[in-house]
């Protein structure tokens, strides 16, 4: 896979991109990760990426030109350009799942506030946000991205530590598919203080095994996350 980043604080990603996973899986040439300087394709010598908006308004927005001068240079026949921005549908692991088997990966990463409305209309594939929340830019939200698309790509962790883990292990509610979050895990010692691990996870049972940890694995998205208990469209 290939993944190209365009921001204007290329900077932000050296210390997360150059380490752990990604590192490992760019090491081992599963992807390749670039990141791109908005302003390299501007003309001007102040190297301008934004403006004011027609009609007035607070804050600067970025201009159409680096954008479209960016992603005619880097795209290719099959190339998927995500626009980070809070307007966008919001990021979950199906969506990574589905993004983790693309063969090419543009991620524009936004700033100030936002982008020139034609770039949305006319430029990009789709609109990705990771929360209702306001950040000061697109470069955090594209790390989560990278990060979480990356460790799915096959070969990057092994196949059982992506397919049993949160929003991944599969089950049915009320006739209904869903995702549910991750079961409980325990480690040594067995009793630390008053407090134990459970017997059936020493029992050797793995069918019994497999049944707690699902059960458990409902009651902790009952619990904390019931709108996962939902058909997944």
């Amino acid at each position: 896979m290939k993944i190209d980043i365009i921001t204007l604080f290329p900077d932000m990603f050296k210390g997360p991109f150059d380490d752990s996973m990604i590192k490992a899986a760019q090491v081992k040439g599963l992807v390749e990760v670039n990141i791109h300087n908005l302003r390299d394709w501007t003309e001007d010598k102040h190297k301008t990426t934004d403006d004011r908006s027609f009609g007035g308004g607070v804050g600067m927005i970025i201009k159409i030109e680096p954008v479209y001068k960016a992603l005619k240079e880097l795209k290719g026949n099959n190339s998927k350009v995500i626009l980070l921005t809070p307007q966008g549908k919001t990021f979950n692991q199906k969506i990574a799942q589905d993004f983790s088997a693309l063969a090419h990966i543009i991620l524009l990463s936004g700033h100030y506030e936002g982008f020139d409305e034609r770039i949305h209309e006319h430029l990009i594939d789709e609109e990705i946000s990771i929360g209702d929340y306001v950040l000061t830019g697109g470069e955090i939200p594209t790390m989560v991205i990278v990060d979480t698309i990356v460790r799915l790509i096959p070969g990057v962790l092994d196949e059982q530590a992506t397919k049993n883990e949160s929003f991944s292990l599969p089950t049915t509610h009320d006739s209904q598919p869903s995702t549910i979050l991750d079961y409980p895990h325990y480690t040594r010692p067995e009793k630390f203080l008053s407090w134990s691990v459970p017997k059936v996870l020493l029992s050797g049972n793995h069918k019994e095994i497999e049944k707690y940890r699902m059960e458990k694995a409902l009651e902790k998205t009952k619990k904390n996350r019931p709108d996962l208990l939902q058909t997944n469209n």
